[in-house]
């Protein structure tokens, strides 16, 4: 005997499909309830079962060896329009089961006991069960087991559905926050080249680098959905495309980074003055057309600091950086390093300029 579709089956079938869970591949947090649930029930099968509008389908499942079976031989098809936990001690006694072919088969499934795994609204989706080939009952600390089982598999359903949710909405913010940075950092560079004085020029163009750097990590947070924390090769690889694309044609931009995720606000702060650094040798280390070289080398040492080095083989000191006190790059560069709380080391020859820093990683991950 088929089961009717559940009174509310429109609703139902729309709080199944928004956990996004139907056709998903098996996962060890659900293989391990249906694991516990058959050994402490003492089944010979249990299932994680979700009740589809054609099929139900088994998000994972022990003893059984299929993924899904149709609608027309489902008990627990019958057992989502009953109460939140059905036991049947013998199918065939149970006229709803008599004629069903997985119960009078050799050898039937003679015991069946599911746990509705209920949406937060109340609308079963599917249950958590426990099948066996005997006629058997259960005790009520093995009810009470499946039931608080079946919670948990809906609390890892909401989870993963509540986890979905954040990182969208992580993404739309990061995505309106790179719009509007970029927005602002046209704004800037146009009211620079209005600008009278070069100290102006200077400032405006300073704080349109930072800006940049801002938003170009939101992008790539915005790409990879890193949260808290971001992939500094794929953010600074972006960031110095960036930089290149805007650079002269006679100079040459390398960029070697470590495969690391970092906090950030190191991000930010790393890509800054490197933003920074490249800007100014492009500005200055390269005078009447002259080739040359800038690179960008991001390492991990053995005891996880994390080693900056930005290089260019320019003019050298000269005019290549702004070192007078109070200077703006110099300033920069400063505050930079006070936010990664590290030193600042500057080693310029007759072939270039290199900038040095090293500091603690806050949430290093490597790979």
């Amino acid at each position: 005997m088929e089961a009717e579709p559940h009174p509310l089956q429109p609703q139902r079938l729309r709080a199944l499909r928004s956990y996004e869970v139907l056709d998903t591949d098996r996962e060890k947090d659900f293989d391990d309830i249906v694991e516990l649930a058959s050994a402490i029930c003492g089944t010979a099968i249990s299932v994680v079962n979700l009740i589809d509008d054609d099929r139900q389908w088994f998000k994972a499942e022990t003893g059984l060896g299929v993924r899904e079976t149709p609608l027309a031989t489902s008990i627990c098809s019958h057992a989502i329009l009953d109460a939140e936990f059905v036991e049947i001690t013998d199918t065939l006694d149970d006229l709803r089961m008599r004629d069903n072919p997985l119960c009078t088969g050799d050898p039937g499934l003679r015991f069946y006991a599911g746990a509705q795994l209920l949406s937060e609204d109340g609308l079963p989706l599917g249950t958590l069960c426990v099948l066996d080939y005997e006629p058997k009952f259960l005790t009520p600390l093995q009810r009470d087991t499946l039931r608080v089982l079946a919670r948990q598999v809906m609390a890892q359903l909401e989870m993963r559905k509540a986890l979905k949710s954040a990182k969208l909405l992580r993404q739309e913010v990061d995505h309106r926050v790179k719009n509007s940075l970029q927005s602002l950092a046209s704004y800037v560079r146009l009211q620079a080249r209005g600008a009278e004085s070069e100290e102006t020029r200077d400032t405006l163009a300073a704080t349109e680098n930072r800006i940049s750097a801002v938003a170009t990590l939101h992008e790539q947070l915005y790409l990879v959905d890193a949260g808290p924390y971001v992939a500094l090769d794929r953010y600074l690889v972006s960031l110095c495309d960036h930089l290149a694309l805007g650079g002269p044609e006679n100079v040459k931009l390398v960029v070697v980074v470590a495969p690391i995720a970092l906090a950030s606000r190191q991000a930010v702060a790393i890509g800054t003055l490197i933003n920074e650094f490249v800007t100014n040798s492009y500005k200055h280390a390269f005078p009447d057309g002259r080739d040359g070289t800038v690179s960008i080398t991001v390492s991990v040492a053995a005891d996880e600091r994390v080693h900056v080095d930005c290089r260019d083989d320019g003019v050298g000191l000269g005019d290549s950086v702004d070192k007078r006190p109070g200077g703006l790059g110099l300033e920069i560069a400063k505050v930079i390093c006070m936010e990664l709380g590290c030193d600042l080391a500057f080693e310029p020859d007759e072939h270039g300029l290199a900038l040095k820093i090293s500091f603690e990683a806050e949430g290093l991950r490597l790979g």
